[in-house]
């Protein structure tokens, strides 16, 4: 995850264990409405995480709480994101400057289902750079990461159909005009990190 990130972005995983909902702050906790186990302990990991990539940028003891909409609310002059599979929880943050949003996701390693990739691809969608048993699993997390790194900007609610990806130029095109970069691993698992340049 290290070599996929740009200038900047501080990256993390851990896998999930047992326990790590105790990673959660108080107010932490408070904020996030999830009763069930596994949920709990995802965001805890994903947290854990990103305690720790905070610290490294001088950002102590400070909560990560859940917006409404489901965001993670940051510290003033961060950006960030988090994200986890059933296994696996990722972070990426990186202070305000020449990057001014960061979309994370995180995925198994193996091929789509069929009914999910005909919900998730649109025409304008371009994967041939991307091996192909993954390609599909790719594109899903690029528009997931996509729509995390966008949603703050702009504040609008985006499906599938609405972003164009294209992994062989390495970005993607929302329907409202927003352009982001992309950089992806496949091994061991799918992490797509989606980031807009400040203009």
């Amino acid at each position: 995850m290290a070599a996929i990130a740009p200038v900047g972005v501080r990256t993390g995983c851990r896998v999930i264990r047992d326990g790590d909902d105790a990673h959660l702050l108080p107010n932490e906790a408070h904020s996030i409405p999830a009763r069930q186990p596994a949920m709990r302990r995802a965001s805890g990991a994903a947290r854990w995480i990103a305690h720790r990539l905070l610290a490294e940028l001088g950002v102590d003891n400070v909560g990560i709480l859940r917006a409404p909409s489901g965001a993670p609310v940051w510290p003033d002059g961060i950006i960030g994101s988090l994200a986890h599979d059933d296994d696996m929880a990722v972070a990426a943050v990186a202070p305000v400057g020449h990057i001014s949003a960061l979309g994370i996701d995180v995925e198994p390693a193996q091929p789509l289902p069929g009914d999910i990739l005909a919900l998730v691809t649109i025409p304008a969608d371009r994967t041939d750079a991307a091996d192909r048993h993954l390609a599909g699993r790719i594109l899903f997390a690029a528009k997931e990461a996509v729509y995390k790194a966008v949603y703050p900007l702009d504040r609008e609610v985006l499906g599938y159909e609405d972003i164009a990806v294209d992994l062989n130029a390495g970005h993607a095109t929302t329907k409202t005009g927003r352009r982001a970069s992309l950089a992806y691993c496949a091994a061991p698992r799918v992490v797509v990190l989606a980031f807009v340049e400040a203009r």
